[in-house]
């Protein structure tokens, strides 16, 4: 879908997924690495653990369809090289950090007036400015600014990560979202720009909206083990079974009420609980504990009822039952259970490579979504080190460059259009990782109308934080968020009436999106053929947990299952207690970007073929390659990781430490010896510099628990952020774990506009998240709050559909519109 376009991509493990992502597209990634290698290559685990640049699993996880070259970037031939390969370049990747590529002549804004139509992608701990820009990051000081970290973990003990760097991820994804929307700005245009990501603003998609609470006047969420906790009620998503660990999503209210509902008439019919127990009110349950009519004693012992029934099963007889009875139960799956996980097998998920130096074959996850007119394909293994200078160098400027030194670009005007303007998106999505997906289109110029049930509601609005207390629908802050900016229509899809309605507007749309179980569609007669008979050209997305085939297909639910089923949850915690997190739906975190690429990859396809095809995206497939480096290490080494607290492969310390106050805390990460130097300074004992225990990194590993205690020491007599500034003073990676308030008054968020406050037409005003990815010539533009239920109903049918006053009567009187 993107074989037209070159990227040269400069980043190194801080972005290397974005270049990934763009070269399972078909780009032409140029890895361009320094003498000796990326740093990614130094990036552990190793093929058998034998450290070198050419057996990094980490660099093998997202390097295919690459080729590499080297070019010293700080000598004067290689910047030379360099520019003569952004001349014909359509992309250029780098994660240097704010300031690097300008010490080089190679900043975005000397390379744009050189090469007006390149778009320039830059990935960064904080963002290219702002009061923290040129703070050092890394995997758990971007978790803890986020607001992330606060929220996973036993509460008695500290915040604790996935054991698999998860921060740049979100942001590297974020990046190749950022370089389709500048993309399709200079289809229109001719002119590239500058896409800004920051790992902290990326990481607060994980707070499922939380980051909103004090904002809006709710309680912020603390952390609970395998759940959450907000004021008295502490949620449970994690229970033992008899070989492991299951999560069910046991929540209450309309939407999740009827699964919790199956589940204890379940656990009735086989003894474990009795009649009285099994048949409460749970869609009503969470407003009887408001109201008291329930205790939070009550919901205390019903928990512990579950996890009594759930300890004298295995986890293939709660997913056997989880299938038979429509519950929302997953397996909290090892490493070793994804690779073996025979959904995975049907589909055909994970793929093959050979590798020099390798008997056996490796297997990598696979593509992120099926394209049915463009399947992604696996061109190229992982490349060996400057394995492609010579034939890349060699090349003659490509013909039809995207840009010349000689052309300047236009500056852009106050009444240029968006990005996506033009674009017409129907979108069926509901929950949070469809939504959420639409919305970043929506943020750029997109049209998208949103259709909802009169009769279902989204989950997403009985989900809090809340703007009013009791809750209603049209209250929850997650909602806002996800739908911000977008037009809203009811209508009921098991009408005849309300489905004819639903195909005039695929007439209009460009994509379709949706998000139910597979055959929901095709029941109504929607699917994809049906839909493409009424539009040839039409763009399809479907997207669920498991995929539209397979022997786990019906499965449904929400991202905490696709997250233990993935094996997120065995990576999330500490060696010695049950899985801890990760918090909330995790994987409807990471589907998003990955939604918003295929549908932006899927546009550009058809913009040049005239084709539309139909998107199979699993929410579990796109999901793993987060993972990429724990399921090769399995495949590669034969080791299953496990969750191993905040220990880290390479930097030490590195962990989490108490503060002063309550439930205080500050990360520090130690990557190397001149940060190990400035923390010892920092904390007043230099001589520790210098201790035989420490004096090397394999020490300070062996000896991490002495040394935790040593730090513990010194940053519970300060508060977090004085901790943090300290440290940072002298060089070492460190931040205040934030949640509530603190993160609304981050200097840093605030900076990137990440709390828009909108107008709200029931309660008065609300906040909502801006967008994460800033393009300095079409920014996002500013959203609105999203839409009352049923809304724009009239509109719709009216100004997008045509309808006169009597075809829109003939709906309502057919109940169609609710």
């Amino acid at each position: 879908m993107l074989s037209p376009y070159r990227v040269l991509d400069l980043s190194d493990e801080h972005g290397l997924l974005c270049g990934q992502i763009l070269a399972d597209l078909g780009a032409d990634v140029i890895r361009v690495e320094p003498p000796g290698g990326s740093s990614a290559r130094r990036v552990g685990p190793f093929a058998g653990d034998l450290p070198d640049r050419e057996g990094s699993l980490f660099w093998w996880a997202y390097a295919r369809n690459t080729r590499s070259i080297v070019l010293d970037l700080d000598s004067e031939v290689g910047q030379t090289a360099l520019r003569r390969l952004a001349a014909s370049a359509d992309f250029l990747i780098e994660s240097a950090g704010p300031g690097v590529m300008a010490r080089r002549g190679l900043a975005a804004e000397a390379l744009l007036a050189a090469y007006p139509a390149l778009i320039y992608v830059s990935i960064s701990p904080f963002g290219q400015d702002g009061p923290r820009a040129h703070e050092a990051g890394g995997d758990l000081v971007a978790l803890a600014a986020s607001g992330v970290l606060a929220l996973s973990g036993d509460a008695e003990r500290p915040p604790v990560r996935i054991s698999v760097p998860q921060a740049d991820l979100h942001a590297a994804a974020d990046a190749a979202v950022g370089a389709l929307i500048a993309h399709h700005a200079r289809l229109r245009s001719g002119c590239g720009q500058h896409v800004d990501v920051s790992a902290q603003h990326s990481a607060t998609l994980a707070t499922q909206a939380t980051i909103l609470a004090s904002a809006v006047g709710f309680v912020p969420p603390q952390r609970c083990a395998g759940g959450v906790r907000m004021g008295p009620l502490s949620s449970r998503l994690v229970f033992p079974a008899r070989d492991g660990h299951v999560s069910i999503t046991f929540l209450f209210g309309s939407s999740i009420g009827p699964a919790t509902r199956r589940l204890m008439r379940y656990i009735h019919e086989e003894g474990g609980c009795d009649a009285a127990t099994s048949g409460k009110n749970w869609e009503r349950f969470f407003e009887q504990l408001m109201t008291g009519e329930e205790s939070f004693e009550e919901y205390e012992r019903v928990k512990q009822v579950v996890a009594d029934f759930t300890r004298t099963r295995t986890r293939d007889e709660l997913e056997a039952a989880a299938l038979r009875h429509h519950l929302l139960i997953a397996r909290v799956a090892t490493v070793a259970d994804v690779l073996a996980n025979p959904q995975f097998a049907a589909r055909e998920y994970f793929q093959s490579h050979a590798q020099p130096g390798l008997d056996a074959v490796v297997r990598y996850p696979g593509p992120f979504a099926k394209f049915g007119a463009a399947p992604l394909v696996y061109r190229r293994r992982p490349p060996s080190l400057g394995e492609h200078t010579a034939e890349v160098l060699a090349a003659p400027a490509a013909a039809g460059a995207p840009a010349s030194a000689a052309q300047a670009a236009p500056a852009a005007t106050a009444g240029e259009q968006a990005p996506l303007a033009g674009v017409k998106v129907l979108d069926l999505m509901w929950a949070i990782a469809g939504p959420a997906s639409t919305r970043i289109l929506a943020d750029f110029g997109a049209t998208v109308v949103r259709v909802e049930s009169p009769a279902h509601v989204d989950v997403c609005r009985t989900m809090p934080p809340f703007l009013t207390m009791p809750p209603e629908p049209e209250a929850s802050a997650l909602f806002q968020t996800t739908n911000a900016g977008k037009l809203m229509i009811t209508l009921d899809l098991t009408l005849p009436e309300g489905r004819a309605a639903l195909l005039d507007l695929v007439r209009w749309a460009d994509v379709v999106t949706e998000a139910f179980t597979p055959k929901v569609m095709a029941a109504w007669g929607l699917d994809y053929a049906a839909l493409r008979a009424v539009k040839p050209e039409i763009i399809m997305l479907s997207t669920c947990l498991m995929g539209q085939t397979g022997p786990q297909a019906s499965f449904a639910g929400f991202g905490n299952l696709a997250a233990a089923v993935t094996g997120f949850y065995e990576l999330c915690g500490w060696p010695d207690r049950d899985p801890a997190g990760p918090f909330g739906a995790y994987t409807d975190y990471i589907a998003p970007r990955y939604n918003a690429v295929a549908i932006l990859a899927a546009l550009e396809h058809r913009r040049r073929t005239g084709e539309g095809q139909h998107i199979d995206l699993a929410q579990a497939e796109a999901a793993l390659h987060f993972l990429a480096p724990a399921i090769l290490d399995y495949t590669v080494n034969g080791r299953a990781e496990s969750r191993c607290g905040n220990r880290d492969r390479a930097a030490a310390p590195h962990g989490v430490y108490p503060a002063a106050g309550d439930d205080a805390w500050v990360a520090i990460a130690v990557a190397d010896e001149t940060q190990w130097r400035g923390l010892c300074a920092a904390i007043e004992q230099p001589a520790l510099a210098n201790d035989g225990r420490f004096a090397a990194a394999a020490g300070r590993h062996a000896h991490a628990e002495a040394l935790d205690a040593i730090l513990a020491t010194w940053t519970a007599a300060r508060s977090a952020e004085d901790a943090a500034v300290s440290l940072r003073a002298h060089g070492v990676a460190a931040a205040a774990v934030l949640s509530g308030p603190e993160l609304v008054a981050d200097a840093q968020l605030q900076h990137r506009g990440h709390f828009v406050p909108v107008t709200h037409p029931h309660y008065g005003s609300a906040t909502v998240e801006g967008s994460r990815l800033l393009l300095s010539r079409t920014p996002a533009r500013r959203p609105s709050a999203a839409p009352l239920l049923g809304a724009d109903s009239f509109h719709v049918l009216e100004q997008i559909l045509g309808y006169d006053q009597e075809r829109i009567t003939a709906l309502v009187a057919a109940g169609a519109l609710g």
